[in-house]
């Protein structure tokens, strides 16, 4: 009896102890308290725009955006976005949707990102199977190396059919914003050289968040949620995606999502407290998709 006794101690405290030091992940909200997934739903049913905000390589993001997806889908309708499509391939991605070509047609005629099959193409036939619209809502990458280069008077060149691709012209800036003067910092420390080089670097950023922010506007539907992947760095701390969004329509209700990574998912680190409406911290140990 007394062994019995003492197996039964070392199941009902060593097995769930055990089990929570290897928990890959923990959410929390923006003021760094633990909230559950069904918490971080119910906020993103109220809002007009989720942007999600992923680690590109997190396998862990990326289930959480199929399953925020498909949560919010037994609720509402939806229209579906991402970094990771670029504008100048919607039609192909349109035709894919459609059912008019294939993956393979896809593939050879759009630029699709390297982890596409894994960690968007899931993401991609939830909205073919739903009928739902998806919006390939990033600058073609061309133009953003262009700014890069040369600033954003390169886009004046553009031909009409071109232009429909980004957003509408002159591109608002304002170089204060943190997160451009992190890319500021970011591109002098890696050495980028050349008269205005450097200033630059955050405008291709820039250029990007805007036309991301335009594609999402212009794309709101009533009474439908607009859920859009994209890199953290793009929505982080309510900026990027979110103020080109904000200038569009002040009233707009976006909910944020980062993804975080950390050694340890007990507690939210400082650096990343109230980087969106909802942090997701994934132990830095969890296997990644690329």
């Amino acid at each position: 009896m007394n062994k019995l006794f003492i197996f039964f101690l070392q199941v009902l405290f060593t097995t769930p102890l055990f089990a929570q030091s290897l928990k890959p992940y923990q959410i929390y909200s923006k003021e760094g308290k633990k909230v559950e997934f069904k918490k971080m739903l119910k906020a993103a049913g109220n809002a007009e725009v989720v942007l999600f905000g992923e680690q590109h390589n997190s396998a862990i993001a990326h289930w959480l955006q199929i399953e925020l997806t498909k949560g919010l889908a037994q609720k509402t309708s939806l229209v579906l976005g991402a970094e990771m499509l670029e504008a100048d391939n919607q039609t192909t991605l349109n035709k894919y949707l459609a059912g008019e070509i294939t993956k393979k047609g896809l593939d050879t005629t759009a630029r699709l990102w390297p982890n596409f099959k894994t960690d968007y193409k899931p993401l991609v036939d939830f909205a073919k199977e739903k009928k739902y619209p998806f919006i390939a809502t990033n600058i073609p990458r061309r133009y953003a190396s262009k700014v890069f280069k040369y600033g954003f008077e390169t886009l004046d060149s553009l031909s009409a059919l071109e232009k429909s691709w980004i957003a509408p012209l002159p591109i608002l800036y304002d170089s204060s914003l943190p997160a451009y003067v992190k890319m500021l910092e970011m591109g002098e420390s890696s050495g980028n050289s050349g008269a205005n080089k450097k200033e630059r670097f955050p405008m291709a950023q820039a250029v990007k968040d805007a036309t991301m922010g335009y594609f999402i506007h212009k794309n709101l539907q009533p009474n439908t949620i607009f859920v859009h992947y994209n890199g953290a760095y793009h929505s982080d701390n309510f900026e990027a995606i979110g103020w080109y969004l904000k200038k569009q329509n002040t009233n707009t209700k976006i909910i944020t999502i980062s993804t975080v990574v950390q050694a340890n998912v007990s507690g939210l680190e400082k650096d990343n407290e109230a980087k969106a409406d909802f942090i997701i911290v994934v132990d830095e140990d969890v296997t990644t998709t690329y």
